[in-house]
């Protein structure tokens, strides 16, 4: 679909709602920073923040103590107690239960990478998870895409060594990229989980480097599944829309390519984007509790082609649509609506236009047809169709449920590639 989407993440152009923002890359964070001695693989160097306190001079507990003192009534008899103090002990380290996000961490933090790109012009950092020993590291596209061809791409290890890297293939439709770490071995891959296993209110575990903190673990629970979420365009007009995993686990700039991991440890998705709370704001964005994975399953069959250098492809029904619900919701250049159209009431998504010898044409859809299912999957919208349609992959049959003239009707195809096609 080649659909360019509305500036937010809900709604149509000019709705005051808060977008859906890529994380990063994050820019050279103005918090103070010092590294420490690596102490083996038990964690990576630490940011140190520094802070004002507020000290309240006489007020509270140490207050109320000198008013007792000093405003004594000397009439009356006092004795003296023994003041009791707190005792230290050395309590030792909490052991970490198996399946605690104490446990998870220590699993995972060695697998996971802080990754930062400079330029003649600008420097910025994200996360990544290490594949292999010898250094391949899965990130977001939108982390090392500002290197373009000048620019230095490294990466740190949490043991405190760090590593030129190199990259290794781009996908700016599902925002992935593979990189290469240069001269290094024996590092700890990330285990790679299902994330067509989870389910809502799954306990989920974020890792990444927001802000520049390296080393950060936030812990939450998956609060859906399959939330279409819309971050942008490629240079062909198509839609960086995938189906997420939406977690209430902190999630902010600088965790773009970390792992979001289930409780086992296994890795789920990949930390792209979250929902701001100020559309209009200046500063940078941060966590609302509305943070958005990548779904794992759908993107290593593209993260392999990626590894073995080829071009990645995508699933493709050959069609442009948008939302059935508000025909003139659409940015300029997209098919939309014909002037004197109003919105409907209608779900789905609308065909606006049909590419010859596709699998939408062989099929018999129609434009105008409105698709409102893809096998089991509801598609409520036109990056809902997007969203879906991207976990599938070129070659696998669907069934396309979709209305006509007020019937609805069925449709078996095999879904196209877009190998030979800029759109999807």
């Amino acid at each position: 679909m080649n659909d360019t989407p509305p500036p937010s993440f809900y709604g149509p152009p000019g709705n005051e709602q808060e977008p859906t923002t890529p994380l990063g890359p994050l820019p050279n964070s103005p918090v103070a920073t010092r590294e420490r001695k690596p102490r083996g693989r038990t964690g990576f160097a630490v940011a140190v923040v520094t802070a004002s306190l507020l000290v309240g001079g006489g007020a509270g507990i140490g207050g109320a103590a000198a008013y007792d003192a000093w405003n004594s009534d000397s009439t009356t008899s006092t004795s003296t107690t023994p003041t009791r103090t707190s005792q230290v002990v050395d309590q030792g380290t909490a052991p970490a239960e198996a399946g605690s996000v104490q446990d998870v961490a220590a699993n995972v933090l060695p697998s996971v990478v802080k990754i930062a790109v400079t330029t003649s012009s600008s420097a910025a950092s994200g996360s990544g998870i290490i594949l292999s020993e010898d250094g391949t590291v899965l990130t977001n596209n939108h982390v090392v895409d500002t290197a373009g061809q000048d620019g230095k791409i490294s990466v740190s290890f949490s043991d405190g060594t760090r590593a030129d890297a190199t990259v290794l293939g781009t996908d700016p439709l599902t925002d992935t990229a593979v990189i290469k770490a240069e001269g290094v071995s024996g590092l700890t891959p990330a285990t790679i989980g299902k994330s067509d296993n989870l389910a809502v209110g799954q306990g989920v575990v974020a890792i990444g480097s927001p802000f520049g903190l390296d080393a950060t673990v936030t812990s939450g629970i998956v609060s859906a599944l399959a939330r279409p979420v819309n971050v942008g365009t490629d240079s062909d007009g198509n839609s960086t829309t995938y189906p997420a995993i939406q977690t209430d686990a902190a999630i902010n700039p600088g965790n773009s390519g970390g792992p979001l991991v289930d409780m086992t440890g296994s890795v789920v998705g990949i930390n792209s984007s979250i929902r701001t709370a100020s559309s209009g704001s200046q500063e940078e964005a941060g966590s609302i509790g509305l943070g958005f994975a990548i779904p794992i399953d759908e993107v290593m069959p593209i993260v392999d082609q990626m590894i073995k250098g080829e071009t990645p492809t995508h699933a493709r029904l050959g069609i442009q649509v948008t939302d059935a619900s508000n025909p003139q919701s659409q940015q300029p250049g997209q098919l939309g609506g014909q002037e004197g159209q109003t919105p409907t009431d209608d779900v789905g998504a609308r065909i606006e236009k049909i590419t010859d010898g596709s699998t939408a044409a062989d099929a018999g859809l129609e434009a105008g047809d409105v698709i409102t299912k893809v096998d089991s999957a509801l598609v409520d919208s036109a990056d809902d169709l997007v969203a879906t349609v991207r976990s599938y992959r070129p070659g696998d049959k669907v069934t396309v449920t979709y209305t006509r003239d007020g019937k609805a009707s069925t449709a078996e195809l095999t879904l196209d590639s877009d190998s030979t096609a800029s759109s999807s």
